[in-house]
């Protein structure tokens, strides 16, 4: 896809954590953290598409969340257009998430089953205090037809429809406010495969229309593909790289974005469930993750300095761009091919 970016961070992440406590016992104190965030930085650039991928555990719904507002960080900053999200007054905070909108993963546990269609994307506009009660009319109907869906679909009950249309509905949800940045988690995994296609044109559509920023977290590389501008691949609560799409999947630095490109499906062939089929092992448990660098326990190429010391994002020079990469022996596997063959 196409970057439309014009290179202005509207979203910038900076040493973010989010650690949630263990607490065991009658007093229940804390005896430990799950990371499921651990101390990453990355921006967002103003009209792009950032994809953020990672097998399920690596942490991208909590870094998704926590960029809303909806989970506060243990550390770190989250800025939106240059303001510190969670040093705002409430009322500051309120007038951002107008223009901070949420896709969810499931279309149908995402709406009200008593609320009808309209009510339902009416419902922002009214928490807002958003024009007249006949504007928001009118804004419900121009927003149905935005999705692909008829205007007269307001008055029915979320049951009766697919869930392709659901999902939908959703995004004429999240598209109220008029935002500018959308975060989708996992906006198609619950669809049908048939479907999944119609949904990620219909973003790529929005976001040329109506200008939009998104965060795209998703497992299906494919798909992020196709709609991202910029890849950043997630392990066990850390960013292990950071690129261009075309070079993400043309020349992968590191050992596990290219283990995930390889478990990608071919063409004619059977696509891929669970874990990438190159990776060993389960992934680390994120309450007690390995020292060193956290995907040493799976890589091929690990070696004594990748068991004591933990890599740091480091630049490296791409085939277009430049790509960022978190792996002491990236520049050795530079130009290894990403494809099944190589992992084996």
């Amino acid at each position: 896809m196409s970057n439309a970016t014009d290179g202005q961070p509207m979203v910038t992440v900076t040493r973010l954590r989010k650690h949630f406590p263990i607490r065991r016992g009658v007093l229940r104190r804390q005896v430990g953290a799950v990371r499921a965030v651990d101390n990453i930085s990355f921006e967002i650039r103003r009209g792009e598409t950032l994809g953020l991928v990672g097998e399920s555990g690596s942490g991208k719904t909590t870094t998704g969340r926590v960029m809303l507002a909806l989970d506060k960080p243990t550390e770190g900053q989250i800025e939106f257009r240059g303001q510190d999200l969670f040093s705002m007054a409430p009322e500051a905070l309120r007038q951002a998430r107008r223009d901070i909108q949420f896709i969810f993963q499931d279309p149908y546990a995402s709406l009200n089953p008593r609320m009808r269609v309209g009510d339902t994307i009416r419902e922002p506009l009214e928490v807002h205090e958003i024009g007249t009660p006949d504007e928001r009319e009118a804004r419900v109907e121009t927003l149905l037809e935005m999705v692909g869906m008829d205007a007269s679909h307001a008055t029915r009950f979320p049951h009766e429809f697919s869930g392709g249309q659901r999902q939908r509905i959703g995004i004429a949800r999240a598209l109220a406010t008029e935002p500018s940045f959308i975060v989708a988690d996992e906006p198609i995994s619950a669809l049908d495969v048939s479907i999944q296609a119609q949904i990620v044109n219909l973003l790529a559509d929005l976001k040329a229309k109506l200008g939009l920023t998104y965060l795209f977290i998703a497992h299906d590389l494919s798909m992020v593909r196709h709609l991202s501008d910029r890849v950043a691949v997630m392990y066990l609560g850390r960013l292990v790289e950071i690129g261009n799409v075309d070079d993400i999947f043309g020349t992968p630095l590191h050992p596990y974005t290219r283990a995930l490109i390889a478990a990608m499906p071919v063409a004619g062939t059977t696509a891929s469930a669970g874990k990438p089929q190159s990776l060993q092992g389960e992934i680390p448990d994120p309450a007690a993750p390995p020292p060193g660098c956290s995907f040493h326990t799976r890589c091929p190429f690990a070696t004594d300095e990748c068991r004591r010391a933990a890599p740091e994002l480091r630049t490296i020079e791409a085939r277009s761009t430049m790509q960022e990469v978190a792996c002491h022996h990236a520049g050795s596997i530079k130009h290894a091919p990403a494809n099944k063959e190589s992992e084996t």
